[in-house]
Formats: structure tokens, sequence, C-alpha cells
């Protein structure tokens, strides 16, 4: 179990640096084990199932929005369908891998942000300009993050990203209860607007606002980028 665990971890911390690099349109043209920065040690723990994630990634890129079969996905990678399933016990394994990542990703972000930030709306702004800006940096995983490559597949799948898109309303939520305290504690005179003490509906529409930029952003071919409104759509939601 531990040397499962360490696997794990290997994997994704190699994925962290290769989201990086794909922020870059150059690095899309690349062949998977140059992303790696070479070829590819046959005995390296982990390289092979994360070579199989970079390429089912970059594939999700393609704008057109085709799905990804097992039988596309292993001639980009020149081996058999076999072969893919010696690392991944089904496809839907290998999007919950995917997932697992963005789920690592999106809420080690968040987790920062509420611990360095004690301002509850100006934890809520970074966690939206983060949630926005992960997008347009991972084309593929924003595809995932909106269910679009996901139709058609295991059912469990588009459950685990419902799941996502909860926890992130429930810290959206924590965050809007820690600025109606701040607002209430402020001193006299202050001439701030009272938050709703319920926070649920404005949180439920701030998640809607970020979902709604990623669905844009996917529909639209990787065109409409998820940030490019932002900076004037931030005050207008303050104002909801």
């Amino acid at each position: 179990m531990l040397a499962v665990k360490a696997c794990t971890a290997q994997v994704f911390a190699l994925i962290r640096e290769w989201v990086v690099a794909s922020a870059y349109p150059e690095s899309y043209n690349k062949h998977p084990a140059d992303c790696l920065g070479g070829a590819m040690p046959a005995a390296k723990p982990g390289a092979r199932r994360l070579q199989i994630l970079q390429v089912l990634a970059r594939m999700l890129e393609n704008p057109k929005g085709e799905r990804v079969t097992t039988a596309a996905l292993a001639k980009e990678l020149d081996v058999s369908e076999a072969a893919l399933y010696r690392h991944f016990a089904s496809k839907a394994q290998m999007f919950e891998g995917l997932i697992e990542f963005i789920e690592q990703t999106l809420f080690g972000l968040v987790n920062k942000i509420t611990a360095e930030e004690e301002n509850g709306l100006k934890q809520i702004q970074a966690m939206l300009s983060s949630l926005l800006s992960f997008a347009e940096k991972n084309p593929g995983m924003t595809r995932v993050l909106v269910g679009d490559a996901l139709v058609n597949e295991d059912e469990r799948l588009q459950v685990r990203i419902n799941q996502l898109h909860d926890r992130l309303e429930a810290t959206l939520k924590q965050c809007l209860r820690v600025a109606a305290t701040q607002r209430r504690d402020a001193p006299a005179g202050t001439t701030q607007a009272p938050l709703p003490a319920d926070p649920g509906p404005q949180a439920n529409l701030l998640l809607c606002y970020v979902i709604g930029r990623w669905q844009q952003y996917a529909k639209s071919g990787f065109k409409r980028l998820p940030s490019e409104l932002w900076e004037k759509q931030w005050p207008l939601l303050l104002q909801i």
C-alpha cells in the first residue's frame, strides 16, 4: 500500500510539471516522451502511466471536442490497446487519474488562499480568479470539469465531478460567511452593505459563473478565454 501511494505521488508531481509547460501552445506539438525530457526509462515507476495521462489530456484539447477512444489513444502512443490496460484497469480509471490531479491542484490552491488571506471577499476573488486561470491553461481538463469529455463514459466520473463542484460551492459559502462576519464587525460608520444572512444562493451563483465561463471556453473551441472579462465582471458580481 505504501509503495502504491509513493508511486501515485510521484506520478502527480510529474503531471504538475507537465501542466505548467502545457500552458504554452508550442508544447502541444511535442512527442509525449519529449515532455519528460527525452526517452522515458522503462524502469521509472509510474512513467508510462504518466505518459498515458499526458497524451489523454492533450487529445482532449482538440477544439472539435471529439470523443477520445482507447483505440485513438493507443495509436497516438504507438502501442496496442492491450498495452494501455497493463497500466489502467479501464478507460474510466484513466479519467479518474486526470480528475484526481484536478482535485489536488484546485483544492491545493484553495487551501493556500484561505490560509494566507484573512479577508473573506479577497479569498473569493482569488479563488474565482484561480479557477478561471486553471481552465485557461489546461483546456483539455476544462472539458473534464464541464463534463463534456465524460459523455458516454462511466457514470461515476460525472458523479465525481459533481462532488468537486459541490466542494467548491461549500468553500465559497464558508468564505461568504467569513466576509459577512467581517462586515458585521466593521467599525461604526462603514458604508458597506451587509451580505445576505444565508450565503447559499450567492455561493451557488458564483460557482455557476465559473462553470459558465468554463463551458463557454470549451464550446467556443477554446477561443473565448475564461479570464477575458474577469476584471470587469468581478465588481459586478459584488453588486449582486
